[in-house]
């Protein structure tokens, strides 16, 4: 068996946050050869180039980057277990930054995150939002831990990404009292109804579109959004229908004051954890998939 030399490892994660050998030497008190000469026994060790040279920079390679989490992760509970065996508090919190597309509804991405605030009680999470493609780009540079996404990473994403499935619902449709009457006759009902609808960026518009045309349905879109939140907050001032995931229908009702006029099957709404792993392994993104698997989408 090949044993990882963590003292070559140490070279390489001081290296890398020093961001160049004679930095690290200083702070090591080695000689730059010698730094030089434990870098490239790490890289001989691990089949693949940590770093590579750009004019006078070291800069990481991708398969560095990975290893400097790793490391980091490593002397991190290195340093925690010093402390715990010298009966001190470790005073590090578990770190855990997560990107959340901007169409994902704010109650379905507050019931897949609240696991993770059970995971550790000194945990501290980063939450970004935006469109897909730039949170990705973020995943890539190893600066989230996990993207929670209603769309697999597509075949063209040009960065190695995996996805798992957390779980997928119908669709329902509320309305405020104002248009509840089109809860009789649904679907059809739905036909020439004001209808809000999300942004075309969004999987739920197409797949909603796809579905207004199987039924024959033909709504009136008065208004799309890019915010899930601002979108059933005109709902609930009754400007029109909109839909949402059934999983969060209680929520939805109670909290906007809206009936729930129908639901259908036909359309699925999935949600996703994107990773650079093909296993998880953060524990926060472990207790989000397994929260999702057994108890939300259950």
């Amino acid at each position: 068996m090949s044993w990882l030399n963590y003292h070559h490892l140490l070279y390489f994660w001081t290296v890398a946050r020093a961001g160049s050998i004679a930095k690290a030497s200083q702070e090591l008190r080695l000689a730059q050869p010698t730094i030089s000469a434990q870098l490239k026994l790490l890289e001989e060790s691990l089949g693949h180039k940590l770093f590579e040279r750009q004019g006078r920079r070291l800069v990481l390679t991708d398969v560095g980057r990975t290893v400097q989490r790793y490391a980091d992760d490593i002397f991190r509970l290195g340093n925690e277990l010093k402390n715990v065996v010298n009966g001190l508090p470790s005073g590090q919190q578990l770190r855990f930054a997560v990107g959340v597309t901007d169409v994902i509804p704010k109650l379905v991405a507050e019931q897949l995150l609240q696991p993770a605030f059970d995971v550790s009680p000194d945990i501290h999470i980063t939450c970004r939002e935006g469109p897909l493609p730039q949170l990705l780009a973020s995943l890539a540079l190893h600066e989230l831990d996990a993207v929670i996404a209603d769309a697999p990473a597509s075949e063209p994403v040009s960065i190695r990404a995996f996805n798992h499935l957390l779980g997928k619902c119908g669709v329902s449709f509320f309305a405020a009292s104002r248009l509840a009457h089109l809860a009789k006759g649904f679907p059809r009902s739905l036909d020439a109804a004001p209808m809000l609808l999300p942004s075309d960026s969004s999987s739920v518009r197409r797949s909603l579109e796809l579905w207004f045309d199987a039924q024959g349905i033909y709504p009136l879109v008065v208004g799309d959004f890019d915010d899930s939140a601002l979108l059933k907050a005109f709902g609930q001032r009754g400007h029109g229908v909109f839909a949402a995931p059934s999983v969060i229908e209680a929520e939805v009702s109670r909290q906007f004051n809206v009936s729930v006029i129908g639901r259908t099957d036909d359309i699925e709404t999935c949600f996703y954890a994107i990773s650079v792993e093909r296993r998880l392994r953060h524990p926060a993104v472990v207790a989000i998939a397994e929260t999702a698997r057994s108890g939300l989408f259950g």
